[in-house]
C-alpha cells in the first residue's frame, strides 16, 4: 500500500508531466485539490503549482499530513476520532482564489449556496502564506463562519476584528520578533551583531524595529546586508537558474517557519475541537515544567569588547559604536563591583579598596603604639636615657664636693640633669593611643622642659664667661656672678615660654583628629597641633635660645682650659641645633605615625646629645681618672 503523503505528492506531479506551456488552463485541467476523508476535515489553501510546481511550498503539505497523522497516533488527544483533510491549490488570481473557496464550500464552482458534497464539510480552513490571499478568502468563509488561520507573516490589516472576526494570525507581530531577537541577544551577552535581512518592504520594517530595541538595550549594530527576496534555496542552485532544470525530487529538507505556522494549527484546530467535545470539563494542559537549557559551549560571543569585570571601568574608543570600548582599572581607592560599569565609586574615608577594587574594606585604627617594634624602641630609648640622667644626677649627688662638680655650678648642673630627664620622659607622651589630655601635654610639656634645659645652658654658659671676666673684686661682674644674676635666666626664659604656650592653649589647642590617607587600610589616631603657628612660635623661641646659647659659648671657647666649660657647651648646642634644623624638613615630608616618630626622635637625639656633650668628659674623670679631680691638680694646670 502506498503511504498516503506518497500519493499526494505523485498527484501534484501529475501536471508536470503532461503539460510544457505555460497555459493556466492546462493546469487547472489536472487534479488541483486532495481529499482524505475521515471523522473530521480540515481543510487549506497551498500555492504548489503555478506555470511549475514549488517545491518550498510542498513542505506546507507535509506539515498539514505530518500534524494530522501525528494526532490520529495520540490517544489522549481526541480520543475516538480522526482528523482527515482537504487542500487545493491556490493562484495568485482573485477570481481563481474565489473559485477554490467555493470549490470547498460546496464541492462545485458553478451554483453558489448549492453544494454537491456528499461528505462533511471542514471545520477549519488554514490560508496561505499572501495575506492578500487570507484576505480574499475571509470574506467568503467569514459568510459561513468557517475559522481561518493564516499562517503567513503577521499583517495588522487581518486584525480588523470587524471584517474578520473569524480569523486568527498564527505569527507573532514583527515588533514582538524584534524584542524576542534582541532578548536573546541580551541572554547571551551578545553586544556586536551583524544583520542580515531580506529586501522588501517588511524587511525594512523590521530592520527599523530591531535597531530601535537594540538602541535601546545597549546592543551596537556590526553590519547590516540586504539581500534579495528569493525562492532559489536549493543546494548548489546557481544565479538566474531554473527549477526546470533540476530533478523533480530535490526538496528543500528544512523546516520553514510557514511549515512550523501550520503544524500549530492543526495542534490548534485538534485543543479547539478537544474543548468543544468536553466543555463540561475543564482540562488544563500539564507539563513536567522541563525545559532544554543551551550549555555554555554551545552558545557563541558575539561582543565587539569584551566585558569589564570588577574593578575595572569603560573608556569609550573615540570614532567607534557604543559596544566598542577598552577596561581601564579603576583609580586608587576607588571600586566597581558589577560588569561593563563606566564609572568608578570612591570609597568613604573609613574604607579603603581590595587589591582587586571589587569592593571596599573597613580600615583598621592604628596609632604609634607600645606594642609597635618601632614604639617599643623608642620607649626603651627614652626609659634608658632616664636612667642614665638619673645615674649621673646621683654621681654628681655623690661627688658634689668634689671640684670639678662645684667649679662647674652644681646647682646648675642638678637643674640640667633634672630637666633633661623630664626631656626623655616627655616622649613618652608622643606614644599609645592619642587622647585629649596626651594631646595637649606631649606640646606644652615640650616646649616648657626644653626652654628649661636650653636655658640652664644658656645661664652655665652666662656663668663661664662672668667668671673669667673678674679680674678684680668690687667689680660689678663680680657682683652679679656671686649674686647669682645668671641663673636668673632660667625662670624669666622658662616663663615667657610658658605665656607662649599659654596663648596656643587658649585659642587653638592641639585635639584628637584621624589621619585616613596616609597609611595604605589605615586609620591613624593622630594629635592635630591646633595651631601650626603657635607650634611653630614655640619652637622658634626654642631654637633662638640654643642659638644664643650657642652664640655665647662660642665666643667663650678660647678660655682658659681648667675651668673652661665653654667647648663642651658649644658642642652640645651645635648637635641640638643641628637635630632641630634637620627634624624641620624631614617633618614636613613624613606622615602619619612616622611623623610621630621623628619627633620622638628628635627630642630623645637632641637630649643625649646635651647630656652626652656636657657630662660626659666630667663623669669620665669623676669615675676613671679620679687623680684628676683634686685641687692642686687645678692649681697646676692654672
Amino acid at each position: 500500500m502506498v503511504p498516503a503523503v506518497t500519493v499526494v505528492f505523485l498527484v501534484l506531479l501529475l501536471p508536470l508531466s503532461v503539460c510544457h506551456s505555460a497555459y493556466e488552463d492546462c493546469i487547472l485541467k489536472r487534479g488541483m485539490s486532495v481529499r482524505r476523508e475521515r471523522d473530521v476535515t480540515i481543510g487549506a489553501f497551498f500555492t504548489l503549482l503555478y506555470f511549475l510546481l514549488m517545491p518550498n511550498n510542498y513542505q506546507h503539505v507535509l506539515a498539514l499530513v505530518f500534524a494530522i497523522e501525528e494526532i490520529n497516533r495520540n490517544p489522549q488527544l481526541l480520543p475516538n476520532i480522526t482528523l482527515g483533510y482537504e487542500f487545493h491549490n491556490s493562484l495568485h488570481s482573485t477570481w481563481r482564489t474565489m473559485e477554490s473557496s467555493l470549490f470547498l464550500l460546496t464541492g462545485q464552482d458553478k451554483i453558489p449556496n448549492y453544494t454537491c458534497r456528499r461528505g462533511r464539510t471542514s471545520v477549519a480552513v488554514i490560508t496561505g502564506a499572501s495575506w492578500e490571499t487570507a484576505a480574499q478568502l475571509g470574506t467568503l468563509l467569514e459568510l459561513y463562519r468557517l475559522p481561518q488561520l493564516a499562517f503567513g507573516s503577521f499583517n495588522p490589516r487581518l486584525s480588523d476584528k470587524g471584517r474578520f472576526p473569524s480569523l486568527y494570525q498564527l505569527a507573532p507581530k514583527d515588533t514582538a520578533l524584534a524584542l524576542g531577537m534582541v532578548s536573546l541577544m541580551l541572554h547571551f551577552g551578545w553586544t556586536w551583531v551583524g544583520l542580515v535581512i531580506a529586501e522588501g518592504q517588511k524587511g525594512l520594517q523590521f530592520l527599523s524595529d530591531i535597531r530601535g530595541e537594540m538602541d535601546r538595550n545597549g546592543v551596537c549594530v556590526a553590519f547590516v546586508k540586504m539581500i534579495p527576496n528569493s525562492d532559489c534555496t536549493l543546494k548548489d542552485c546557481v544565479l538566474n537558474a531554473s527549477l526546470t532544470w533540476l530533478p523533480v525530487n530535490r526538496f528543500d529538507p528544512a523546516m520553514s517557519d510557514g511549515s512550523y505556522s501550520i503544524y500549530n494549527a492543526v495542534y490548534a484546530v485538534a485543543h479547539a475541537l478537544q474543548e468543544m467535545l468536553h466543555w463540561q470539563v475543564q482540562k488544563q494542559p500539564g507539563g513536567n515544567g522541563e525545559s532544554g537549557v543551551l550549555s555554555p559551549w554551545q552558545t557563541p560571543r558575539s561582543v565587539c569588547s569584551e566585558s569589564c569585570g570588577p574593578g575595572f571601568r569603560k573608556t569609550l574608543r573615540e570614532g567607534k559604536a557604543p559596544c566598542c570600548f577598552d577596561c581601564a582599572p579603576c583609580p586608587e581607592n576607588e571600586i566597581t563591583n558589577d560588569t561593563d560599569m563606566e564609572q568608578c565609586v570612591r570609597c568613604p574615608d573609613h574604607q579603603y579598596a581590595n587589591a582587586q577594587h571589587s569592593r571596599c574594606l573597613d580600615k583598621s585604627v592604628t596609632f604609634l603604639a607600645y606594642e609597635d617594634p618601632l614604639g617599643k624602641a623608642l620607649a626603651a630609648t627614652a626609659l634608658s636615657l632616664t636612667v642614665l640622667t638619673a645615674g649621673v644626677l646621683g654621681l654628681f649627688v655623690k661627688h658634689r664636693d668634689t671640684p670639678i662638680v662645684k667649679a662647674n655650678n652644681r646647682g646648675l648642673s642638678y637643674t640640667l640633669l633634672v630637666s633633661l630627664a623630664f626631656c626623655f620622659l616627655c616622649s613618652l607622651l608622643f606614644i599609645g593611643r592619642p587622647n585629649t589630655a596626651t594631646c595637649v601635654l606631649r606640646q606644652t610639656t615640650f616646649g616648657v622642659v626644653f626652654t628649661v634645659a636650653v636655658s640652664t645652658v644658656l645661664a652655665k654658659t652666662v656663668t663661664v664667661v662672668l667668671a673669667f671676666k673678674v679680674t678684680t673684686p668690687g667689680r660689678r661682674v663680680r657682683r652679679l656672678l656671686v649674686s647669682g644674676a645668671p641663673n636668673s635666666i632660667i625662670p624669666i626664659c622658662s616663663l615667657i615660654q610658658l605665656a607662649l604656650c599659654g596663648i596656643w592653649m587658649g585659642t587653638n589647642p592641639p585635639f584628637i583628629d584621624t589621619d585616613a590617607h596616609s597609611e595604605h587600610g589605615h586609620i591613624i589616631i593622630v594629635c592635630n597641633k591646633g595651631s601650626l603657628t603657635a607650634f611653630y612660635c614655640v619652637l622658634g623661641y626654642l631654637g633662638s635660645l640654643a642659638l644664643g646659647s650657642f652664640t655665647v659659648a662660642f665666643l667663650a671657647r678660647n678660655l682658659p682650659d681648667t675651668f673652661n666649660e665653654a667647648k663642651y657647651l658649644t658642642f652640645s648646642m651645635l648637635v641640638f641645633c643641628s637635630v632641630w634644623v634637620t627634624f624641620l624638613p624631614v617633618y614636613h615630608s613624613t606622615q602619619g605615625k612616622v611623623m610621630v616618630a621623628m619627633e620622638v626622635f628628635s627630642i630623645l637625639a637632641s637630649g643625649a646629645g646635651l647630656l652626652g656633650c656636657i657630662f660626659a668628659p666630667k663623669c669620665y674623670i669623676i669615675l676613671l681618672r679620679p687623680e684628676r679631680n683634686s685641687v692642686h691638680k687645678f692649681r697646676d694646670k692654672m
